[in-house]
């Protein structure tokens, strides 16, 4: 189920009693609630001068409010979720490699397996060649290019929905957005404008990372389309030996 954005419940099926839909629903809700607590917290104890709001600045008010020690178990903290996070990201997306393997939309060989573990050692390894590849880049242009190819897709996703209304308006749509081609243009046009707003004002560097990307994203999918092709033709053969 896709949470990235309200304009993706028309093409959600999941319904609203379903397990995976309630877990997100109370992860969200616990989630929100420990940033406000700790933003509390942080705003009650300290001196509230925006310029001191850095990079770093939690663990510097645990200091302040408590002693070192809360200092550095921040610090722990903030080390393990990162690393967590990241390795959560590496697994999903070395997953949906064996994923497309395993459908046929990619060679044989991304669907290969540690034979120990069973984990998929190819997609680990294309995920974590990206990873190293963007290492060198300065943190802001990382997000500022993050930021560029989801406009991107927030600007697919936009159209695509508008094409689905047009193309097929009697489509069953578990949670349809109650208004009309007209009145979904304009819906679109308001977070539209920001998306292309983000866009526009990007840097040279950003805009030459974004559309490296776009074109091996392109590619991507023309090698999916081949290798799917590909597989059909084969199952189509191996059908007729038999």
């Amino acid at each position: 189920m896709s949470t990235n954005s309200p304009r993706s419940i028309e093409v959600d099926t999941l319904p609203v009693t379903n397990p995976v839909t309630t877990s997100i629903a109370k992860q969200l809700l616990l989630t929100c609630i420990g940033y406000i607590i700790l933003l509390m917290a942080v705003k009650g104890a300290t001196e509230l001068d925006q310029k001191l709001w850095d990079t770093g600045y939690m663990a510097v008010a645990a200091k302040t409010i408590g002693c070192t020690w809360l200092k550095i178990l921040i610090d722990i903290g903030a080390i393990l979720s990162a690393m967590g996070l990241y390795l959560a990201l590496l697994g999903s997306c070395s997953f949906q490699i064996l994923g497309q393997a395993a459908s046929g939309y990619l060679p044989k060989f991304f669907d290969a397996r540690a034979k120990k573990f069973g984990t998929p050692w190819v997609g680990i390894f294309v995920s974590y060649s990206i990873t190293i590849c963007f290492s060198f880049m300065q943190f802001t242009y990382i997000i500022s290019s993050s930021n560029f190819i989801y406009s991107l897709s927030m600007l697919l996703e936009d159209a695509a929905i508008i094409r689905l209304r047009v193309k097929y308006p009697n489509m069953k749509r578990p949670y349809k957005i109650p208004l009309g081609v007209k009145s979904l243009v304009v819906m679109c046009m308001v977070p539209s404008a920001f998306l292309v707003f983000v866009m526009v004002t990007a840097k040279k560097i950003v805009l030459l990372i974004s559309g490296l990307m776009t074109i091996g994203a392109i590619m991507w999918y023309f090698l999916m389309k081949f290798a799917n092709k590909r597989s059909g033709s084969l199952t189509e053969t191996t059908m007729k030996l038999k």
